[in-house]
C-alpha cells in the first residue's frame, strides 16, 4: 500500500512538472522555441537600464480590471480566448496543488497566494525579457482560475469520499 503511494505521489509530480514546463513555453514564449542567447541578450539590456525595465512595466496594464472590461466591452474572438486561456490555463495549478498537498494543509487562500506569486513571475518576465507586457488583469484572471482548480479539486474529493461512503453501505 505505501508503495503505491509512493508511485502516486510520483506520477502526480511529473504531471506537475510537465505542467509548469507547458505553462512556462505557452506564456513567456507564446508556443515558440525557447532561445537563450536572445533571453539572455534580453535580461543583460534590461539589467544594464533600469529605465527600460520601468518603460516595459509602464507599457503593460498596471490599471485593474482595465483590460477585462475593455475585451468584454469590444468582444473579439481573440479578446474573448485570451480572457478565458488566461483564467483556464491556471485551473491545472489549482488541481495540481490540492493533488501534492492532499493532506489538509493548503488553504484557500494559500493556493490564491500561490497562483499570484507564480502570475506575478510570469508577468514580469515578460516586462523584463521583453517577450510579453505585464498585466495586472492577467494576474486576476491566473489568480482566480489556480483557485478555481483547487475548489474543482476540493469538491470532487468530496464527491467521490460521499459516494465511497454510500457505496460500501
Amino acid at each position: 500500500m505505501k508503495h503505491k503511494k509512493i508511485l502516486n505521489d510520483i506520477k502526480i509530480l511529473l504531471l506537475f512538472t510537465l505542467y509548469m514546463y507547458a505553462l512556462f513555453k505557452i506564456i513567456l514564449f507564446k508556443f515558440g522555441s525557447i532561445h537563450m542567447r536572445f533571453l539572455w541578450q534580453q535580461l543583460k539590456l534590461s539589467i544594464g537600464s533600469p529605465d527600460y525595465i520601468s518603460r516595459q512595466f509602464h507599457k503593460g496594464n498596471l490599471i485593474p480590471f482595465n483590460e477585462i472590461s475593455r475585451t468584454i466591452h469590444d468582444l473579439s474572438s481573440h479578446g474573448l480566448i485570451n480572457l478565458i486561456g488566461n483564467f483556464v490555463i491556471f485551473i491545472p495549478f489549482g488541481i495540481l496543488l490540492g493533488l501534492m498537498l492532499r493532506n489538509g494543509k493548503i488553504s484557500y487562500i494559500g493556493v490564491f497566494t500561490l497562483s499570484l506569486g507564480l502570475s506575478l513571475i510570469l508577468e514580469s518576465a515578460q516586462a523584463l525579457f521583453s517577450i510579453g507586457s505585464f498585466d495586472v488583469d492577467d494576474l486576476i484572471l491566473n489568480s482566480s482560475g489556480g483557485l478555481t482548480g483547487f475548489i474543482i479539486f476540493k469538491f470532487s474529493t468530496r464527491f467521490v469520499a460521499a459516494n465511497h461512503r454510500t457505496s460500501s453501505i
